[in-house]
Formats: C-alpha cells, sequence, structure tokens
C-alpha cells in the first residue's frame, strides 16, 4: 500500500469497495458473504493472487511436481506478474507441512543490512527515519536463496523446470491485470525518477495497463542464470557482480561481499491453541507473533454470542490488536541481536493479565507493553505491499508461502539490465541505538510479512495468509474467528467485510498522539459491509473512525478436509487471482 500521512489525514489507495451485505435469499447455498463458492478438488490445489501464477502452480503439480515446486514456480511467475508487491529483490518467508515425517518446517529467507552502512553513517546524515526509497533502506534479498532451501529440502521437479514457465512468460509477455495495473501506476510514479526503473518496469515511458502485453527479457535471462547456475548463479556470480557494480554508482552499500555471506535460516514455527485449533507462525524477526498473542486474549470471550461484526465483537476485536501492538512495538526484532521473550508472550496466563486491561465498552487510547524486563524495540509499520500464495498436492505436502519487496516495487533502484528492483525493507529499523530493532550492520530487520498454518490433532488442516503491512496478524485473526466461531467456510470467512486498525506508534517509536492528540489511541477503517448503527456504536466507545478503502489485506488459503480425503481453495475477492485445483 502507499499511505502518505500528514497530520489525521490518512490517504490510502486500494480496490476495496464492498457492495450493501447480501441477504439470505441472495445464493442458494446461503453463504450470505461469499463471493463465489469454494474451490474443491483431490489431487493438487494452489491458490495465488494472480491467475496465470495460480496456473502454472497446478500445471507444475500435473507435471509431478509437488506443492514445494509449485510454490516456487508460482513464486517466480509473480515476480515478473506483480511486481507491486513482490521479486528476486525482496525477502520470503515459508511454513511446510512435509507429509513423509508429518511435521511443519519453517524458513526466515529475510536477508540482512548490509555490512558497509552504519547507523553513525546514518545519523550522520540528519536521518530520524531510514528513507523508504533510493539506496539506504536495502536489504540483501533473500528470495533466491529461499527457493533453493525449500527445493534442496523438499522440491522434486528441477529447478529449470519449476522456473520455465516464468522464464516463458518473461521472454513472450503477459496481460496485466485489473488490480496490479491500479498499483503498476501508483508504484510507478513514486519511482520514476531512481535508477534503472523506467527502463525496466515503465516501458514506453508509462505504467502498463490493464491488458496489456508486459514483457522483461532482463528478468527472463536472471531466472535463466538461476535454474542453470543455481543459488550462487544470483549470489556468487555474474548476477551478483552486476548487481554490486550498479550499487556503487548509485550509492547503495549493498555489495557483492553481502550477497555471497547471505543464507536462510531454518527455524521452529512458534503456536497457540485456540479453541482446539493450532494456529502457527514463525518467530520474530517476523510480526506473527501478535496473532497469537491475540487469540490468546479473545479466547476466554464468548465471540458467537457476541455475533460477527457486532459492535461488541469489533470493539474486543480492536482491544485485543492495540494490546499484542503494544508488545510488538517493544519485543520483536532479529533474534540474533536481541534477547526476545516469545515464550512468555504467547503463554495463556500473560494473556490473562493484559486482557484485564482493556474496557469492554470504552476505546483505551493507548496500553502499556508488557513487563517483561528485556531489552526494548521500538516499531509499528503500516504499509508494506506483498505477495501471499499456497499450495498443496496429492501426497498432502502444503506451503505457506509469503514473499515481498515491503513497499510496493521496493526501494526504486532496479540493477542495470536485470529486470527485477532491489527491496526497501531496511526502512523498519529504528535509529535508536537502543533498541534491538536498532540499525546495524549484517542485521535482519524487524518483518511484517507472516505466512501462517492451522493443525487440528497434529495434523493438517489450513495453509492460509493475509497479506499487508500491520493489517496482517489482525487480518489472520479475522479469518479465523470467522471460520472457528462464526462456522464459515473457506471462502466466506475471506469475503466477510474486515476492519483494520492502525497506531499508535510511528515507526520511529514516537506516539502520533504527542504531535496530535487526535491520534491518541489510533484510527479505526471498516469496510463497508459492517453496518452504520455498528460504526456509530463503535464511535460511542471512543473509536476514531476514518475513511479508507484500504489497506484490508489479501488472502489465500487452503484446507484440507480429511473426511472426505479433499483440498478446499479460497482466494481473496479483493485482489486478481484465484484458486484452482486439479
Amino acid at each position: 500500500m502507499y499511505p502518505a500521512i500528514i497530520g489525521f489525514t490518512i490517504i490510502v489507495t486500494a480496490l476495496t469497495v464492498f457492495a450493501a451485505p447480501l441477504r439470505a435469499g441472495d445464493r442458494v447455498t446461503g453463504t450470505i458473504t461469499a463471493t463465489r463458492s469454494e474451490v474443491i478438488a483431490r489431487h493438487g490445489m494452489a491458490a495465488t493472487s494472480q491467475p496465470l501464477a495460480t496456473q502454472i502452480a497446478v500445471d507444475i503439480l500435473k507435471r509431478g511436481g509437488n506443492a514445494i515446486d509449485a510454490a516456487i514456480a508460482a513464486n517466480a511467475a509473480l515476480a515478473l506478474m506483480e511486481p507491486v508487491g513482490c521479486g528476486l529483490g525482496g525477502d520470503l518467508f515459508a511454513i511446510v507441512w512435509d507429509a513423509k515425517t508429518q511435521k511443519l518446517y519453517g524458513l526466515n529467507a529475510s536477508g540482512r543490512s548490509p555490512a558497509g552502512l552504519t547507523l553513525d553513517h546514518l545519523l550522520d546524515k540528519g536521518l530520524k527515519t531510514i528513507p523508504q526509497f533510493g539506496p539506504l533502506p536495502v536489504t540483501v534479498p533473500g528470495c533466491v536463496d529461499g527457493w533453493f532451501e525449500l527445493h534442496d529440502r523438499f522440491g522434486k521437479l528441477p529447478m529449470a523446470d519449476v522456473l520455465a514457465p516464468a522464464i516463458a512468460y518473461a521472454r513472450d509477455g503477459f496481460p496485466v491485470s485489473d488490480v496490479i495495473a491500479h498499483y503498476w501506476k501508483i508504484g510507478g510514479e513514486a519511482r520514476r525518477k531512481y535508477p534503472g526503473f523506467a527502463d525496466t518496469f515503465l516501458p514506453g515511458g508509462s505504467a502498463s495497463q490493464k491488458g496489456e502485453i508486459f514483457k522483461n527479457p532482463g528478468l527472463a535471462e536472471t531466472l535463466t542464470q538461476i535454474a542453470a547456475g543455481g543459488r550462487d548463479a544470483f549470489y556468487r556470480g555474474e548476477i551478483a557482480e552486476r548487481i554490486d557494480a550498479f550499487c556503487r554508482e548509485t550509492g547503495c552499500f549493498l555489495r557483492k561481499d553481502d550477497l555471497a555471506a547471505h543464507k536462510s535460516t531454518w527455524v521452529e514455527p512458534v503456536s497457540t491453541n485456540y479453541r482446539g485449533y493450532d494456529v502457527w507462525q514463525l518467530p520474530p524477526n517476523t510480526q506473527g507473533v501478535a496473532a497469537l498473542q491475540m487469540l490468546n486474549i479473545l479466547e476466554a470471550f464468548d465471540l458467537r454470542a457476541m455475533g460477527h461484526n457486532s459492535t461488541d465483537y469489533l470493539h474486543h476485536l480492536i482491544e485485543a490488536k492495540k494490546l499484542a501492538y503494544a508488545d510488538r512495538a517493544r519485543f520483536y526484532a532479529d533474534p540474533d541481536f536481541a534477547k526476545l521473550p516469545i515464550a512468555d508472550l504467547i503463554a495463556k496466563p500473560y494473556a490473562a493479565s493484559r486482557r484485564a486491561l482493556f474496557d469492554p465498552h470504552k476505546a483505551a487510547r493507548a496500553y502499556p507493553h508488557g513487563d517483561l524486563n528485556v531489552q526494548a524495540a521500538d516499531t509499528a509499520l503500516r504499509s508494506g505491499d506483498t505477495i501471499y500464495l499456497t499450495t498443496a498436492d496429492a501426497d498432502r505436502n502444503m506451503v505457506s508461502l509469503i514473499q515481498s519487496n515491503y513497499g510496493g516495487f521496493g526501494c526504486g533502484l532496479c540493477p542495470t539490465g536485470l529486470g527485477f528492483g532491489l527491496q526497501n525493507r531496511g526502512a523498519l529499523f529504528n535509529l535508536d541505538a537502543s533498541h534491538p530493532n536498532a540499525y546495524a550492520p549484517r542485521k535482519r530487520p524487524f518483518h511484517t510479512i507472516i505466512p501462517a498454518f492451522v493443525t487440528k490433532d497434529g495434523k493438517p488442516w489450513m495453509s492460509f495468509g493475509v497479506m499487508g503491512g500491520d493489517m496482517q496478524p489482525q487480518g489472520h485473526v479475522q479469518i479465523l474467528c470467522n471460520l472457528i466461531d462464526f462456522d464459515m467456510n473457506l471462502q466466506e470467512a475471506g469475503d466477510a467485510a474486515r476492519l483494520y486498525h492502525t497506531g499508535t506508534l510511528e515507526p520511529t517509536g514516537e506516539d502520533p498522539s504527542a504531535q496530535d492528540p487526535a491520534r491518541a489511541g489510533g484510527v479505526l477503517a471498516l469496510e463497508s459491509g459492517i453496518s452504520p448503527q455498528t460504526r456509530r456504536e463503535l464511535a460511542a466507545r471512543g473509536h476514531k473512525i476514518v475513511d479508507l478503502t484500504g489497506p484490508f489485506g489479501g488472502y489465500q488459503a487452503i484446507r484440507y478436509d480429511a473426511e472426505n480425503n479433499v483440498l478446499i481453495g479460497a482466494s481473496e475477492s479483493r485482489k486478481d487471482g484465484h484458486a484452482a485445483g486439479w
């Protein structure tokens, strides 16, 4: 998303405009909030935010590939087809259910800051935050290494076969889809002046329109080299040399040595049990723990009795979010640089102590973070453009994968002729040296992107995600409550109207209400499917409601129905994509 925040004015562009709520008679199935039926298949399933990428994933499954191959192939296609949210210059996280070992595996494929850039250099420039655009927010791209870590451990087809569809589309072209074209125009104008950007993403001097054919021969060649030479072609070979040379010319601190030193990390997913379902997230440097904290707080309340999207339900959801995000702002960072109290944060007794802080009838202006006696981190993050996809195969391997440049196309710098831009994830570092999320060389910044997974009785139940900056944990929780508390089906759970709350801390750690008291307690956006009466009642409780047309997230999901031994897929109605199976 591309928020511009001036005082109390918040402008966010998106294509999320909901019609009036459906009535029971509008759908013969009775699933009154679903835009379409779930997809059900036996042999495999894919759900992505671009229809051609979904088809590529299904084709890979039909050719004998597994869910891991399909996920990599779809991600490579989205790097071409949805560069407004992802690409080879960005980072990746994944959770894999491996049918053979009956176990979940977590991959942190996020990159680190350049070794040659220091906090003192940033402070000497008089910066209070790292800028979104230009050379300073660049961190090592982790995506390609993530592909090869996943493939080396779980893949089945040769990587050349996996990348072949994306290479063909990059060479021959593809028609740009609707929502992506919208963001292409916005993101393109913001980055037009940066080196290499227009040559890569503005053919003929303008953004590609809906239906226009876009070709990216530079990306086709880059992917061809990666398919032939593996990860070293990107991190140690000619591509790395060209990135290094470009960065030296443009004032970026990223070097070939930074690329060569990069490695992904296999991590243990963390979980909490919510009403009999084990919900899994990856630990920091991601924000996934916030979703688990919210669920722990909400579990004590009878949400079903309150009613879906009722005033009471939404109020409890918002206050739980505020409590969890107060801890997120203080305690989440790169675990290699700070001791993080993750077990304490997701403990049920801790949730009970946090739950006791809020008034069920009045919005709080702010909550204190928990007293866990560790070094503080302080960051809060609204924006972020991302893709989320999920795949499953006949053996019931399942992949939950999220990949992002952070803000749209990233920092705007596009290494000459390579067909992709560099990410701006480093903008999320804090510049206060006392914070665990403070900038340091070869350190991972706090990350907003989070894949999720749900098991029940030790077996796979659902792979899902909701992309979109700090919307992600609150989006995850709304999906899970829709499914578990309100008995919605997989598509209905994604289509139901959502809320988005933002505030109260800025990325600098400052409370915006210190400059603008009107923003104390944050602000709340509600999709139009939430009734006017509920809006009035929330406002009466002290929630500051603003008109936003986003960001309400981008959802994909696959559920395994063990009773019928089938896969069920759903896709975000707010995006271009779909779910498909075979």
